[in-house]
């Protein structure tokens, strides 16, 4: 145990390996509660699936979907460099993103669970060369014990809301500490930067959003038609990525709107897709039908609500929903991602808590790009008027397009800000070879 940890930390790393035994005990609760992978549990231990390939090997780890999500253009690029590649992430769902589109011959794993003995077994396996941590997912023993093997550690798409930075200050010596063992901190805006700096960060550079360089999600060409088939002549809207509450507002909302929209279907795709059927439940109980996609129905001409429960099917919905509820905003989550609906021209709304997406949804805002809703009752109004105004749909969604647009190129930036690090790997796996 290192004496030049804070105190903060150093009761972190004993009480982290003092109760390791008892992480069976957590792991079994979780995977009841569907939020690990049966057959993949011993990597939440920092046991290996694969063997580590030969060469340069680069670590990626982002928390969840749409972390893995932002940097898959990311890790095309440094595949394409001939550098091994291995992502890590701690949720099933992005277990199940990751194998659908993870480049070929890009290994993932799930992220052991912060314990020293796991995160330990975890790196002398791989033994990376560089580690890419995405946006502001940083385990302090993940941390420590990466930086004690000397591997160079890099924030990307590094992202601090205000809320989380006050959060940090709270611990101001352990925070610094942790971000000190940054090698480089690559920010997506200047506020965001502005903090990690304050906190410590060193050599903090501002590249920009990666999920604005993002390609609009794929949507499988037979899902997709069956969808629009089943879906011929009805009106519809969606709402992406909702959370408790947000659903119960949709429902309410779809009920209004069927007096004077008596097509309207609504379509409501959960952040957590586990909550599916208690979401159908909801919509049975307020006397509408329902149908839910987990299940393999599709709906029909008397389907009011249709739940897409399932993981990685977002780009279908994009493409079938001219108007889309961007959720997390009615409720205090911090607002989900508008990025791929905006880029697949829907016409976004979205409710007042976006500190999480703060400058895009301020960008999206002042350009008319976005419509911002107040409260369950403002977002009837808001979908009634986009409903019987197409026109004036039509040009919120070409707006959010064009923001969107405008700030693309973090990619490229953020590349050329880790060229030396690659050039570096790259003429090491040459000495070695």
């Amino acid at each position: 145990m290192s004496k030049s940890l804070p105190a903060a930390l150093r009761a972190y790393r004993l009480l982290s390996a003092a109760v390791t035994p008892l992480i069976p005990l957590l792991l079994a609760r979780r995977l009841a509660l569907g939020k690990e992978d049966r057959a993949r549990l011993a990597e939440r231990r920092g046991e290996p699936r694969y063997k580590r390939p030969a060469g340069a090997l680069i670590w990626v780890h982002g928390a969840s979907v749409g972390e893995l999500v932002s940097v898959l253009p990311l890790i095309e690029r440094l595949r394409a460099r001939g550098v091994g590649v291995l992502v890590t992430s701690g949720t099933v769902t992005s277990g199940d993103v990751a194998e659908q589109r993870l480049p070929r011959g890009v290994i993932h794993q799930f992220v052991p669970l912060d314990a020293p003995r796991y995160v330990r077994r975890f790196i002398t396996h791989w033994r990376p060369q560089l580690a890419l941590f995405v946006e502001q997912d940083l385990w302090p023993n993940l941390m420590i014990e990466a930086a004690e093997q000397g591997v160079p550690l890099i924030l990307v798409n590094g992202r601090l809301s205000e809320s989380s930075f006050q959060r940090w200050r709270r611990l101001p010596d352990s925070i610094s500490n942790l971000l000190r063992r940054l090698d480089l901190c690559l920010a997506r805006t200047p506020a965001d930067g502005a903090r990690f700096a304050e906190l410590g960060a060193p050599r903090v550079i501002t590249t920009g959003n990666l999920k604005l360089d993002v390609p609009p999600p794929p949507a499988e060409a037979q899902a997709l038609s069956a969808l629009r088939a089943a879906m011929a002549g009805r009106t519809v809207i969606a709402a992406a990525s909702t959370h408790a509450g947000e659903e119960e507002a949709m429902i309410a909302a779809h009920r209004r709107l069927k007096v004077n929209f008596r097509r309207l279907l609504t379509l409501i795709v959960p952040r957590h897709p586990a909550r599916g059927p208690g979401i159908a439940e909801l919509a049975a109980n307020a006397g509408l039908n329902v149908a839910l996609r987990s299940r393999g129905e599709l709906p029909n001409d008397s389907t009011d609500i249709y739940v897409a429960d399932t993981v990685g099917e977002l780009g279908l919905i994009y493409r079938l929903a001219p108007i889309v509820f961007m959720g997390g905003s009615l409720v205090p989550h911090g607002g989900q991602n508008p990025i791929e609906a905006a880029k697949l021209g829907a016409a976004i709304v979205h409710g007042p808590h976006v500190q999480n997406f703060a400058e895009l949804y301020a960008a999206l805002d002042q350009a008319h790009g976005a419509e911002v809703v107040a409260d369950p009752g403002r977002l009837v109004a808001s979908l009634a008027a986009l409903l019987s105004q197409p026109d004036t749909r039509v040009r919120i969604a070409a707006a959010a397009r064009e923001t969107v647009e405008a700030q693309s190129g973090a990619l490229e930036r953020t590349l050329q800000s880790l060229e030396p690090y690659l050039m570096q790997l790259q003429l090491s796996a040459a000495k070695d070879a």
